[in-house]
């Protein structure tokens, strides 16, 4: 059995009494990461990372991360607790951390992220970096893995930030590290370097075009453009002395790109994304003349008498005819149309008095932040097959098809898993049903139209 076969059978197990492994999430051959609770935290869902020990290092580590649960930051990932266990009779340390939802990484293989989404994604990960550089600390990964969306905050994972040692020669390496770390040198100007590759992966979703950027090469695609061209360079030069500083990328960063017209989106990372704060409102709006917003009010004025009027002179249609749910049936082309709605928007629900048999009752939409939705560029699909009981309520629900984002694939399966449906009849007794329901998201509506699946 490998590594990941083991770890992933670990589920169901509990560290230190205290901390159940609910769900595996992921890992590598170095590291496996589960969902848990912590009964400190409001929401009480964490993630929990498990780390095989290094030989006469455990009380190393355990008071590096000790040191990192000080840390503070609201782009940084909470360090809520660590410690050592065993488990088949192997020691390992645990850390348990705030949640996230999505990572960078998950995006990346599906598009490269805009000048825009790039721009919302870079000032919280430089804060994150500043802070602790500040501190005499070094982050020492940063790579898309690492840029994590929790909630709606982009933060920065903590559970291998270290303090500033002048040699770490055991230390893993990969494309995003600095060229000194092949020596040991772990230092604040390797994590300008990393940025650098970060923001060549984010752009062209190729980090072997970073190599472009050295002294001896100076071309860089033209996908990326100004400044974060300018930035890349400064960020890959080989000697750690001659890069840019990170108050100097900050600069770089107003007012050019602050100002791009762009939509902005992310990934969930997730994905992700990941979620990102909304623009604000251009203050020029509010330096309109007065007789504007007048006239405004005079418009306005005019429609409500308008609709008044009309209401007052024509018989009110029934209120079901508002509120029909999709069905399986031909007719009606309206029924089998996705409704567009706000994620914000509570299930929509039709009274049971008035569904037919084998038709929707309960709908109800995915919960997602505004600040997450805004970060979706095109449209996510995500198909979810529900099998109903004779009650009408839903038993099992699994993905017909999960999309380019696991965040929302997610939030889409939790919501069908809370659909109604009036139970077909069959020999005059309620029966089971089937449905597929397509979900649709985009940066304005979540869509979702429900299919009957016969057989």
């Amino acid at each position: 059995m490998s590594k990941l076969e083991t770890w992933k059978s670990w589920e169901g197990r509990v560290i230190e009494g205290k901390f159940p492994l609910r769900q595996w999430l992921g890992g590598s051959d170095h590291s496996a990461v589960f969902l848990t609770e912590f009964a400190q935290q409001s929401s009480q869902k964490a993630a929990i990372k498990l780390i095989p020990v290094d030989n006469g290092k455990a009380e190393s580590q355990v008071a590096r991360l000790q040191a990192v649960k000080k840390l503070a930051h609201p782009h940084l990932i909470r360090t809520l607790d660590c410690g050592l266990c065993r488990l088949d009779g192997a020691p390992y340390l645990y850390v348990l951390m705030e949640c996230a939802d999505d990572d960078l990484s998950q995006i990346l293989p599906e598009r490269a992220l805009g000048t825009a989404e790039v721009s919302d994604l870079l000032p919280p990960v430089l804060d994150a970096l500043s802070y602790l550089h500040r501190n005499g600390f070094v982050h020492g990964r940063v790579k898309p893995s690492n840029v994590l969306a929790a909630g709606d905050q982009l933060k920065l994972s903590s559970d291998q930030v270290s303090r500033v040692v002048p040699h770490d020669e055991h230390r893993r390496r990969d494309v995003y590290d600095a060229p000194e770390t092949a020596a040991g040198i772990v230092s604040p100007a390797g994590d300008i370097w990393s940025v650098g590759v970060t923001l060549v992966a984010a752009l062209t979703q190729n980090v072997t075009v970073a190599e472009a950027a050295s002294p001896e090469n100076r071309d860089l695609p033209e996908t990326i453009p100004e400044p974060f061209r300018g930035i890349v360079r400064e960020c890959l030069q080989l000697d750690p002395s001659r890069r840019g500083s990170l108050k100097e990328i900050q600069n770089r960063m107003q007012p050019e790109v602050r100002s791009a017209p762009e939509v902005r989106s992310m990934p969930a990372v997730r994905s992700v994304p990941a979620p990102l704060e909304r623009a604000p409102v251009a203050e020029s709006q509010n330096r309109r003349p007065m007789w504007i917003a007048v006239a405004l009010v005079a418009v306005v004025l005019m429609i409500i008498l308008a609709v008044f009027y009309s209401r007052s002179n024509k018989t009110p249609e029934p209120a079901a005819a508002t509120n029909q749910p999709a069905t399986e049936t031909n007719p009606a082309p309206a029924a089998a149309a996705p409704t567009r709605v706000e994620p914000a928007k509570p299930a929509e629900a039709t009274p049971r008095s008035q569904a037919s048999g084998g038709d929707v009752v309960r709908r109800v939409l995915p919960d997602v932040p505004r600040s997450a939705q805004n970060t979706i560029r095109g449209t996510i699909k995500v198909a979810v097959q529900v099998q109903v009981d004779p009650s009408g309520r839903v038993e099992s629900a699994k993905f017909k098809s999960r999309g380019s984002s696991r965040y929302f694939a997610d939030r889409a399966l939790k919501a069908a898993q809370q659909w109604e449906f009036s139970p077909p009849d069959v020999g005059g007794k309620p029966a089971p049903s089937s449905w597929l329901l397509q979900f649709r998201f985009n940066r304005k509506s979540i869509q979702v139209t429900p299919q009957r699946v016969k057989g």
